[in-house]
């Protein structure tokens, strides 16, 4: 096996939960996932697709109504995208490694906001790509970005930029005049874009259509953007692993090659889900968007009063994500809470080597009282 595939760090996040997965007694909130299951009308979409016997190969690009009604809906927030540029995925994990394979060589220079799910830089280094750093910087308990910082990093020896906002895991989220910027620059520089926009629907300030700012606000069609997206937070569906891509219309084809090679193609009846998902979007992720906002505002001014805790309000994603005065090493302290206390966090040094000291809290639950409960197993661990 490759060596670079054996120097893979392994997830962080898994080791906890393979901590505490199989104890009925612990609270685990260490995934990124709501503990609420798909509605029932786009379960009902995926049954009848299957009783109908669609359980052949589809398009490696995704089955033309879907491709269209993504289209359709990503126009809605950011203005025309026609499906020339669309590619259904197997899953937003599966849209981001497409995206790296696409465009990254093995010895090329990468740039990674952090912190930021392992699994991005990770993809980057199994290309074979020299990954450079550039980290947000908590003040109070929200982490910024250093625009300049962050511009100086990318050179013209910088094949791809990965961003991730709104952010996990700190909701850190870039403003349209950030992302102009970024843009622009790497216009200059020849630089790609890998944009990770899954959250970009989990977003808690007021905005006309309901969405965080996404690069496709500023960009032209041939731009060296990609934008990954999955149905997996806002339409519920993280279990059916099903993403997309949008793309300069040039890439699209050769894409459809790529798509081949990794998986063929998504499942049928999972993208005749998706077709019914998007068709009622408006019956699922306003609600859904709602009721994380109830969460994130129950949950993080509990924490807040815990005097040891230092966190700030997340603008969009999942997460509390909090630093722990007191505590070095995060993956110890996870680790120790989930025996002691019952609780699964993930730690913050699964992220990024910065977040040393940080927990990412997933507030998605349907029950607030298991929120509740939750914070009382911290302050009463701290206690003693």
């Amino acid at each position: 096996m490759r060596q670079t595939i054996l120097d893979l760090e392994e997830s962080k996040i898994r080791e906890v939960a393979n901590a505490g997965m199989g104890r009925s007694d612990v609270l685990a909130f260490w995934f990124g996932e709501s503990d609420e299951v798909t509605p029932e009308f786009i379960r009902e979409a995926a049954i009848a697709s299957l009783r109908a016997g669609e359980t052949f190969y589809a398009h490696n690009l995704g089955l033309p109504e879907l491709r269209e009604a993504i289209a359709a809906y990503a126009s809605r927030l950011h203005g025309s995208v026609g499906a020339e540029r669309i590619a259904v995925t197997s899953g937003g994990v599966n849209a981001l490694m497409l995206a790296c394979q696409a465009v990254v060589d093995a010895g090329d220079e990468v740039v990674a906001v952090t912190p930021v799910w392992p699994n991005l830089p990770a993809q980057a280094l199994i290309m074979g790509a020299k990954l450079k750093r550039v980290s947000l910087t908590p003040k109070q308990g929200a982490w910024m970005l250093d625009l300049q910082q962050l511009l100086d990093a990318i050179t013209p020896a910088t094949r791809l930029l990965i961003v991730n906002a709104p952010n996990n895991p700190t909701g850190w989220t870039l403003s349209r005049d950030e992302q102009q910027a970024i843009l622009e620059h790497c216009r200059r520089t020849g630089t790609w874009i890998l944009a990770d926009e899954v959250y970009e629907r989990l977003y808690y300030e007021p905005t006309p259509k309901g969405c965080a700012p996404s690069f496709l606000d500023v960009a032209r069609p041939d731009d060296r953007l990609i934008v990954a997206h999955s149905f997996s937070k806002s339409f519920l569906m993280t279990g059916w692993r099903l993403g997309w891509l949008v793309m300069p219309p040039a890439m699209t084809q050769p894409m459809g090659k790529l798509i081949e090679y990794n998986t063929s193609c998504a499942s049928v009846f999972t993208q005749r889900a998706a077709v019914e998902a998007i068709r009622r979007t408006d019956e699922v992720t306003p609600r859904v968007v709602a009721h994380l906002k109830t969460c994130r505002d129950t949950l993080v001014p509990l924490l807040q009063a815990i005097p040891r805790v230092e966190l700030t309000p997340a603008k969009g994603g999942m997460y509390a994500f909090f630093k722990l005065d007191g505590f070095g090493d995060s993956l110890a302290l996870a680790k120790r809470l989930v025996a002691e206390a019952g609780l699964g966090l993930a730690p913050g040094n699964a992220f990024a080597p910065e977040a040393q000291g940080w927990l990412r809290w997933c507030f998605a639950s349907k029950d607030l009282g298991r929120l509740r409960q939750g914070v009382d197993r911290l302050g009463t661990w701290l206690s003693r």
